[in-house]
């Protein structure tokens, strides 16, 4: 029997953790589905609430009239050691433990009513609890929403096929054990839970029968067929359940004490005296932890195979997000340093070659800024009547002998200004691929991907740093367009004729002091210095 609780509470506290993971399954069966666990189905007001609160042994369900229990409860029955103190747990609130039962009772009210909201709408989201008792089997159990025929005032029109497909998901499963609880003083030709499970469980190798209300049926009348499987057969035992009387639980009958008046029915009813051994609450709670530890039994190299499975998923993950940091600060730093580093070597495999992205950078130098160059206005800025114009205002009132520097300084000037546009467009272009690459490169260190903030702030620091950049080389190449234009070798000087070609018949006053092919002759090496400087 210990070994049997042992090994059902291995598994509670499995289906535990697969809860606290948030293991709903991906691909193929997940852990939690694998595990069996028992749901509880039946009609409306069938007893279903009465029959849990039996096999805890504590009154801490919502009751009332209607739909009650709108959200599934999921509930991990823990057997403790005697004389220890029964306390309940929510997974919601897993540090909070109640010793009072009434509390437990209101705060599934209150959860229930946290998503439902105050009405009799229904959710399929549902409720853990966890009961500690030495007065309990270790057992996993599913409360689900009451069957019903009709809705009522304040229900949609959909909610009997909305409880039906809920209810159907949970029995559905292969291996979930289904407890169908029908009330004794109603035919159980029209009990819902055993149509439905007749559906899923065709066979009924995963159904149980429950009897409940047996003290409520007419004089003369009894469920011995039914409990004895004459009436239907199922490969398990029906078993009875007495419920306390709403004036047993209106006078806060302990549930210890109905447990013994029950046991007092079944022993002196003449009806259901020779059953007495099979019925009851207690005798059900056994059964269902007996029937568990055979399924876990035959099941415990698949559940193995999958246990196996899930910690190597989990390591994995375990691996990809990085495993735990230390928590003071010179640690933490070392941690920080350690991936800035790790985004360093990333950023440095886009710029130097590895990872795509540097050869966007030698696309700018080697494509984009030749091609601006190209379209630059150096014809018409070296045209000979353009060249003409500037040497001649140049000249002023009085005339050179030869053409004078300050107008070959402002053909050189206005020639080589206009290589400043493409100068910084480039540095504009590349500090665009330089933040594309800081961008690329903290998505691709795997280092830093469970730490978003720290992201976001490295992304800042890097940027801050190319916009600093980004300004400080738009100076320094404006600087160098400066310099290469306020300076002319005397190379370029000796390129020119040192006597000027003077037209035989000037017309003016000093457009015309010099001839076309003198003019011509300043436009070439002009052109040649530039298409030097690009």
């Amino acid at each position: 029997m210990a070994t049997m609780q042992s090994l059902i509470g291995l598994v509670n506290k499995i289906q535990r953790a697969c809860t606290v993971l948030g293991d709903h399954g991906g691909e193929g069966m997940s852990l939690w589905e694998a595990l069996p666990s028992v749901a509880v189905v039946g009609g409306q007001s069938s007893g279903k609430s009465s029959v849990l609160e039996s096999v805890v042994g504590r009154d801490f369900l919502p009751r009332g009239s209607g739909i009650v229990t709108r959200r599934p409860l999921v509930l991990q029955l823990h057997k403790t050691e005697d004389g220890q103190t029964e306390y309940a747990e929510f997974l919601h609130a897993p540090r909070k433990k109640y010793t009072d039962f009434a509390a437990v009772r209101k705060e599934i009210q209150d959860e229930t009513d946290r998503i439902t909201g105050k009405s009799k709408q229904i959710s399929n989201i549902p409720i853990h609890l966890s009961i500690y008792s030495p007065n309990v089997v270790n057992l996993t159990v599913i409360d689900l929403p009451g069957l019903t025929k009709v809705a009522v005032e304040g229900q949609p029109e959909t909610i009997v096929e909305d409880i039906e497909n809920m209810v159907r998901s949970y029995v559905e499963k292969p291996n979930s054990i289904i407890l169908a609880i029908s009330p004794a003083n109603q035919d159980i030709a029209t009990s819902d839970a055993i149509k439905l499970a007749r559906e899923v469980d065709p066979s009924g190798e995963r159904t149980f029968g429950v009897l409940t209300k047996l003290d409520l049926m007419d004089k003369g009348t009894n469920a011995v067929d039914v409990l004895e499987g004459r009436s239907y057969r199922l490969q398990h035992p029906w078993v009875g359940i007495v419920n306390r009387s709403q004036a047993d639980i209106n006078k806060n009958v302990d549930m210890m004490a109905a447990r013994r008046k029950e046991r007092e029915y079944f022993q002196t009813s003449p009806e259901y005296g020779h059953l007495a051994h099979k019925m009851g609450s207690e005798y059900l709670a056994k059964l269902l932890s007996k029937h568990l530890e055979n399924v876990i039994r035959q099941r415990i190299p698949s559940i193995i195979s999958l246990i196996n499975k899930t910690i190597d998923e989990l390591n994995a993950e375990l691996d990809r997000i990085g495993r735990p940091i230390a928590v003071d600060s010179g640690a933490q730093l070392y941690t920080i340093l350690e991936m800035c580093r790790a985004f360093d070597r990333v950023f440095k495999e886009h710029l130097d070659g590895g990872r795509p992205g540097g050869d966007r950078i030698y696309g700018v130098f080697d494509h984009q800024l030749p091609a601006a160059l190209k379209k630059l206005p150096f014809d018409r800025h070296l045209s000979t009547k353009n060249v003409q114009r500037v040497v001649s205002e140049a000249d002023g009132y009085q005339p050179h002998l030869i053409a004078p520097e300050q107008g070959y300084r402002r053909l050189i000037d206005g020639s080589i200004g206009y290589f400043k546009g493409p100068a910084e467009a480039s540095v504009d272009a590349v500090h665009h691929v330089m933040k594309e690459l800081v961008r690329m490169s903290i998505a691709e260190t795997e280092e830093l991907r469970r730490f978003p903030t720290l992201q976001a702030d490295i992304a800042a620091a890097a940027n801050e740093a190319l916009e600093r950049f980004r300004d400080d080389s738009r100076k320094t190449v404006t600087r160098l367009v400066d310099m290469e234009s306020s300076y002319l070798t005397v190379d370029f000087f000796r390129k020119l004729h040192l006597e000027p070609e003077k037209t035989p018949n000037p017309t003016g006053p000093h457009a015309d002091r010099y001839s076309d092919n003198h003019f011509r002759k300043i436009g070439i090496p002009f052109s040649s210095c530039s298409a030097t400087t690009s």
